[in-house]
């Protein structure tokens, strides 16, 4: 493909294509992730970018190759890797005598690194441990969040957002109730992160609404906090601009509630009670004759003349 003016123009329809793929989108596409491991893993690192992967999937790249760099030192290699592969979530595993059985969870803007954030596996189970039936490929999970640090500190509200990021998936209007069988549960306790994966089994009660059961079926982890690369609030800001077209114009008097409900307002004219029709009942009825009466009863004051 030829570069005119630094723009490249396609040769082929096939290249074209390409690059409207490529291109700013009003509704973007779903957020993939690739994953990878550095020059030195462990076999616990190993299966764990795996595991992950199997619940990623199939918005998940998986590198089968091990890859010598260090992001904290050096990000480039992350940021071409996310250029050629078109995502903008990465998750980097690593292990070394200082930092043991190491996973780095990051985020890529405009193809440059936003966040990241390192976390060390003290525990883990795999998936394979755990003997139980699976979700299926692609499952939308449910993502619970427990821990009064998940909203007090700021890097652990980071770590919120960027685990919201990672594992929720494609955006969708309407959900079926047998489609949420996946969970999965973070928990901020005592300085460590507590990850468990779950499916929900739909169990008879005896009433309409079923009694809901959580079996585990992994991956489980216990990690701890180690180090961060956070960005600016200013460019943190920045990252979650919409564009004006997706906007929702606010339109005058009508509102909604917690619950989603509209409501309107109505603006009307003063009205007149005095002309108001009420219900007709023949019991209030005057009768002719009465109404006759009434007129002649009613004296009208004479005017008194004032001499000047």
């Amino acid at each position: 493909m030829p570069k005119f003016d630094g723009i490249v123009k396609p040769k082929t329809k096939r290249a074209k294509r390409f690059l409207e793929g490529r291109a700013p989108k009003l509704t973007e596409d779903v957020k993939t992730a690739m994953i990878m491991k550095g020059g030195n893993s462990s076999l616990t690192v190993t299966q764990a970018l795996k595991d992950i992967y199997a619940l990623k999937k199939p918005n998940a790249v998986l590198f089968k190759k091990k890859n010598i760099t260090r992001p904290f030192e050096d990000s480039t290699s992350l940021e071409f890797f996310s250029k050629k592969s078109d995502c903008s979530l990465f998750l980097f595993g690593s292990h070394s005598k200082k930092r043991p059985n190491n996973l780095i969870f990051g985020r890529l803007f405009d193809f440059h690194v936003l966040d990241m954030i390192e976390l060390g596996i003290e525990k883990y189970i795999s998936l394979s441990d755990i003997k139980s039936s699976k979700c299926p490929e692609g499952t939308k999970p449910m993502l619970v969040f427990a821990g009064d640090a998940f909203d007090t500190d700021n890097e652990y509200r980071r770590l919120k957002s960027l685990f919201i990021d990672f594992f929720r998936g494609p955006a969708v209007s309407a959900v079926r109730l047998a489609g949420l069988e996946h969970v999965l549960h973070f928990t901020a306790l005592e300085g460590k992160i507590y990850m468990r994966s779950y499916r929900s089994l739909l169990k008879k009660s005896g009433c309409r609404t079923p009694r809901i059961e959580l079996e585990e079926i992994g991956p489980s982890f216990d990690l701890v906090l180690r180090r961060t690369h956070l960005a600016s609030d200013d460019l943190f800001k920045f990252s979650h601009r919409r564009p004006k077209a997706l906007k929702v114009r606010k339109k005058k008097n009508i509102s909604r509630d917690a619950f989603g409900t509209k409501f309107g307002r109505v603006h009307m004219q003063k009205q007149d009670l005095s002309k108001l029709q009420t219900r007709k009942m023949k019991g209030l009825r005057k009768r002719r004759g009465a109404a006759v009466a009434e007129d002649k009863d009613v004296q009208v004051p004479k005017v008194a003349k004032v001499e000047g």
